[in-house]
């Protein structure tokens, strides 16, 4: 059964500056501590276990598959392709509105 992350008590957070290329769409994504994900596709890749920490041994690519609306900030739902993972990721102002707005009204994994 797919693993989640949904809001639990204790998830501890490690910021990490790192740019990458994303390996969706190929755009080099300038990192801030905080980018989870392309900005220009929502995709990104399977690396941390916690946010941040860079232990998952998986690596699959994490693909957007639902959208929503929570205490007034949007959020984006992934899927890794390789292990079945799910992740939700808060969005930010770099983060291509259009695509966002793709994946609102689809059914939103664990609910």
């Amino acid at each position: 059964m797919p693993s989640s992350d949904a809001a639990s008590p204790g998830r501890r957070f490690t910021r990490r500056v790192e740019d990458f290329d994303c390996e969706h769409c190929g755009r080099h994504v300038r990192g801030n501590g905080y980018t989870n994900h392309c900005p220009a596709c929502l995709h990104s890749k399977h690396v941390d276990v916690e946010p941040g920490d860079r232990a998952a041994d998986c690596g699959g690519l994490m693909t957007p598959v639902a959208a929503g609306m929570e205490r007034d900030a949007y959020f984006v739902v992934q899927r890794c392709g390789r292990c079945g993972h799910t992740r939700r990721n808060k969005t930010t102002a770099r983060d291509a509105t259009a695509e966002v707005l793709k994946y609102f009204g689809r059914p939103i994994p664990g609910r």
